[in-house]
């Protein structure tokens, strides 16, 4: 099965031909990519539940939503940077919310699955589910990234 990740991967070749800087591959080139059965390997049972199969987990059942250290989360599957504490803020829906993510770490497209027409948020680097953005947060961007605490780690600055 090609995902994202192998039309991107298998892409490099073509793109090198194109005299693209060997800069812009560099970042194409550094994409996580992992079969199902080294995911489940590298993953405990509820952050592949998060961040392969979208699944969301109870409110306020990670231990994510009441931190308030000073720190940064990253992703679950290959540890990049994905939000700041400085973005973080209570959102009273029992899960970790920010105001927004850290520059070029996420991409966000259209979900229309469980017949709701939402916006998700993977991780830039290596495709993982994070949660969703929702348009009913704070101001001024009234962005509101509601993330699955089992696809997150927390690093204390």
């Amino acid at each position: 099965m090609l995902d994202r990740r192998g039309i991107v991967l298998g892409g490099i070749g073509a793109v090198a031909l194109t005299g693209m800087p060997s800069h812009a591959l560099s970042a194409l080139a550094d994409v996580v990519s992992h079969t199902n059965d080294e995911w489940r390997a590298l993953l405990t049972p509820a952050a592949y539940a998060a961040l392969r199969l979208a699944e969301t987990e109870q409110p306020y059942s990670s231990p994510l939503t009441s931190e308030k250290r000073r720190g940064a989360y990253i992703c679950g599957g290959c540890g990049l940077r994905v939000f700041s504490s400085n973005d973080k803020y209570d959102s009273h829906t029992g899960w970790p919310s920010f105001r927004a993510p850290l520059v070029r770490a996420v991409l966000e497209t259209r979900d229309r699955s469980q017949g709701l027409d939402r916006t998700k948020v993977e991780c830039r680097h290596c495709g993982c589910h994070l949660g969703h953005v929702f348009g009913d947060g704070p101001p001024p961007a009234r962005l509101r990234y509601c993330l699955n605490g089992a696809g997150l780690r927390f690093i204390p600055a």
